[in-house]
């Protein structure tokens, strides 16, 4: 696994029974799409909302990268979920509450199953105790459908363990590390939870700098105020891309051609950070 070139910093949930959340989609400035099947439909809207959803991606769409959270491949709802994104050529699909490696597995079977194209990607959702402890095995999984991002959903772990975050979410946070250690180790992406009061900004981009400082890639939001907080709080700042850009200069010198290690405005850089900084400057330019 190798950490993706694209930027994930906004991942917003659209409702696939909501026709206006999902027409309105097409103008939004977020990283990510994910279009939802699960949670925000209610049983009698599954099959309406799949309809709505196949209809909107057979138009034209926004470059940002598209993402189906299907219902669980234990429902009829969720083949048919599977079925309706893999025709429709989306980014990657969302596999919702997933605490066994082998859900991933039986999801990458049946992508090749229905000669799935090859890049289309698998994102698991992490949120529940079980998929917590699990969640090392899960990122490590080698699939013919590469696994490409953790999600965590803070709101069915918090549920499942009876926790009662205060502000800061100081009784969550050992939980979460757990997820982001498990996708760091195996160079994936890993996205924190949704911020559920959409009106509290300050809130809100008080989370996202924890976030941040955490290790998270980027942030699930489920209002499209809250995507250019979260742009701004997971971006490179001004200074972070100065110093990439110095990095990259820095090894490309003839002086330093073949070193693996150079002194650079008073410490020492390797080639891990030469790494860093060029996948940096990709990400901004996309």
């Amino acid at each position: 696994m190798t950490q993706a070139d694209f930027s994930a910093r906004s991942a917003l949930f659209v409702p696939a029974a909501n026709a206006r959340a999902l027409a309105k989609s097409t103008q939004l400035p977020a990283d990510t799409l994910i279009f939802d099947l699960e949670d925000s439909a209610a049983p009698t809207e599954k099959a309406a909302a799949r309809e709505n959803l196949r209809q909107h991606l057979a138009a034209p769409r926004s470059t940002a990268r598209h993402v189906v959270r299907i219902n669980s491949l234990t429902t009829p709802e969720g083949t048919e979920d599977l079925l309706m994104a893999r025709g429709a050529r989306v980014d990657a699909i969302l596999l919702p509450k997933v605490e066994k490696a082998g859900e991933l597995a039986e999801l990458s079977q049946a992508l090749e199953q229905t000669d799935a194209p090859p890049e289309l990607a698998i994102w698991a959702m992490v949120e529940t105790p079980k998929g917590i402890l699990n969640a090392g095995a899960l990122a490590a999984m080698q699939l013919a459908y590469r696994l490409e991002a953790l999600v965590v959903g803070p709101n069915d772990i918090v549920a499942a363990t009876n926790l009662r975050p205060s502000a800061g979410r100081a009784e969550l946070v050992p939980w979460l590390a757990q997820i982001v250690l498990a996708a760091k180790a195996a160079e994936i992406l890993v996205l924190d939870g949704v911020y559920n009061d959409f009106r509290d900004r300050a809130g809100f981009e008080a989370e996202c700098t924890q976030g941040r400082a955490m290790g998270f890639d980027g942030k699930t939001l489920i209002h499209p105020d809250q995507i250019e907080p979260a742009n701004l709080a997971f971006g490179p700042t001004a200074d972070e891309l100065a110093q990439a850009q110095e990095i990259v200069a820095a090894f490309a010198d003839p002086a330093n051609a073949g070193r693996g290690v150079i002194r650079l405005g008073g410490r020492m850089v390797e080639l891990l950070h030469l790494k860093k900084a060029q996948r940096l400057l990709r990400q901004k330019s996309l």
